[in-house]
């Protein structure tokens, strides 16, 4: 590594963003006088003093940026803005320990959404809107944002643009990655501040609004109440708004600018990831209200006295089943009931949900829509080469042929992800529960168990940084339990998840590390 001074002063711009996100949330906490403000001050002094020490001595760096120079930044900074994000927990007592805080504060800024805190209402408004605004910022990348104004400090922006952006394919809105990151980063705030208007005009209040969306648009899953949004609003208004701006999120948003800015509208459902995103959640939500409907009925918790009243029935399992594929789809992990609950049969299906992920080149993350459409074109390809060997049978996708460079590390890319999510599950198995932290715990069980399903939702949940997990760990319980070495481990699936696995693998390579 030769330049390590250029690295030096990108990571000290950096800081000044998270020092000024958290000054946002001091101000915040003297908006609303609460004490938990000053646990921001320190931080925030941090992150300032930090910035101008790398400034300083990153002064004269070499502008020019190589690939290792951007995996390098964009790995690290996701470490130092979670070790200086989690002091405001530590230091306002929200959180009691560091594998918790920095647990906390790293699934903040992948949009996972796993939570260890159990009561969310309890806490101060101003530590509420920090762990939002550390999804908002993260659910984006906070590279991409950043790439928007590197160039006003005189530094390239390629490198680390191609180091954090997601997918197979980077499509570009304009030549210069700038300008892209400008109109992307437009593009999401139109939707968070639609997303904020549409839930006030439901009736919910602003601050609430104000924090699912940006938890939402980050597809995140932190939420300012700890209830399940059905039990806490009951207004299947503002759910059917969520689903809406959840799938919207997890739309590429290249097409959304083209479809949004410029106008595109034909071309929107020709593109082939965004069908393939519509025909997994669309038949995985009919099969999920057939299996919930069907168990209702044999169970005699089915009105069908009238019509109407199967109606009724029939709407609520539809909606159950199309909020919890969206959201565990689109790897925003809110919800709207206990999924937990539902007939086994639906859980296999929920679990390739939350490992399928929505489309690239959104803030959702997981396996991606875009790698399955091409998997099964390669593969249909195979079948037709083994029964025509001398056909020249090129792979297309969105009428373009993709090379075998893009097909070489597709599955490249999945070996790493599927082997990350078993050998992942594998350690949480034998890390498994805390039993200080089980006996101390408000829903105290001591017949809890951890088995390999457990290990194996904890892996699948944090890899594709969807939050809630299986069983026990999901969308009604926080993961407070786990022990702390299971927690680190967590932290370190989100951040290959939410990075796509090759930048942080990339840094562990001998070749990464010689002098070229």
């Amino acid at each position: 590594m030769s330049n390590w001074r250029l690295i030096i002063k990108v990571i000290g711009i950096l800081l000044f963003i998270e020092s000024g996100l958290l000054l946002t949330c001091f101000i915040m906490g003297i908006v609303y006088e609460e004490p938990a403000r000053y646990a921001f001050l320190w931080p925030m002094i941090i992150a300032w003093v930090l910035g101008m020490v790398n400034q300083y001595i990153g002064r004269g760096s070499s502008l020019n940026m190589s690939r290792k120079e951007g995996y390098m930044i964009v790995t690290t900074i996701w470490v130092v803005f979670t070790i200086i994000g989690m002091l405001p927990f530590l230091f306002s007592g929200t959180v009691p320990d560091v594998s918790s805080a920095f647990f906390e504060t790293m699934s903040g800024f992948t949009s996972t959404g796993a939570t260890i805190i159990d009561d969310c209402d309890s806490l101060p408004k101003c530590i509420i809107f920090w762990r939002s605004i550390t999804q908002w910022i993260g659910g984006v990348g906070i590279i991409f944002f950043t790439v928007a104004i590197l160039p006003a400090f005189g530094v390239g922006e390629v490198k680390l643009f191609a180091a954090e952006s997601t997918g197979p394919f980077r499509n570009k809105v304009h030549p210069r990655i700038s300008i892209t990151a400008k109109w992307i980063g437009t593009v999401y705030l139109l939707l968070t501040v639609s997303c904020v208007f549409s839930l006030i005009g439901c009736g919910m209040g602003t601050f609430d609004a104000v924090n699912y969306s940006f938890t939402i648009t980050a597809t995140g899953g932190y939420g300012p109440h700890s209830d399940l949004i059905s039990d806490y609003y009951q207004s299947p208004t503002i759910e059917y708004v969520m689903i809406v701006f959840m799938i919207l999120s997890g739309i590429n948003y290249t097409l959304l600018y083209f479809t949004i800015i410029k106008g595109h509208f034909r071309n929107f459902f020709r593109d082939s990831e965004l069908r393939c995103f519509f025909i997994i959640f669309g038949g995985a939500t009919i099969i999920c209200t057939s299996i919930l409907t069907a168990h209702k009925i044999l169970d005699n918790n089915f009105d069908t006295s009238t019509f109407s009243a199967f109606c009724n029935g029939l709407e609520l399992s539809f909606r159950d089943s199309l909020f919890t594929v969206v959201s565990l789809q689109t790897t925003t992990g809110l919800a709207n009931c206990d999924y937990t609950l539902w007939p086994m049969p639906c859980m296999p299906l929920l679990l390739f949900i939350m490992f399928a992920g929505a489309c690239a080149g959104s803030t959702s993350s997981g396996f991606k829509c875009v790698r399955w459409s091409l998997i099964y074109r390669v593969t249909r390809n195979e079948f037709k080469r083994i029964l025509h060997p001398r056909a020249v049978l090129p792979v297309k996708y969105n009428g373009q042929i993709i090379n075998t460079q893009v097909i070489r590390t597709l599955f490249g890319f999945t070996a790493l992800f599927v082997g990350s999510l078993l050998i992942g599950a594998f350690i949480l198995a034998f890390s498994g529960i805390d039993p200080k932290a089980l006996a101390t715990h408000a829903d105290f069980r001591p017949d809890l168990d951890f088995d390999f399903y457990d290990a194996l939702g904890l892996s699948m949940s944090s890899l594709s940084n969807v939050g809630p997990g299986m069983e026990y760990y999901g969308p009604a319980h926080s993961w407070s339990v786990l022990s702390p070495f299971a927690k680190y481990t967590c932290s370190f699936l989100m951040l290959i998840g939410r990075l796509e696995i090759f930048p942080v693998f990339i840094l562990f390579t001998r070749s990464f590390w010689r002098k070229t």
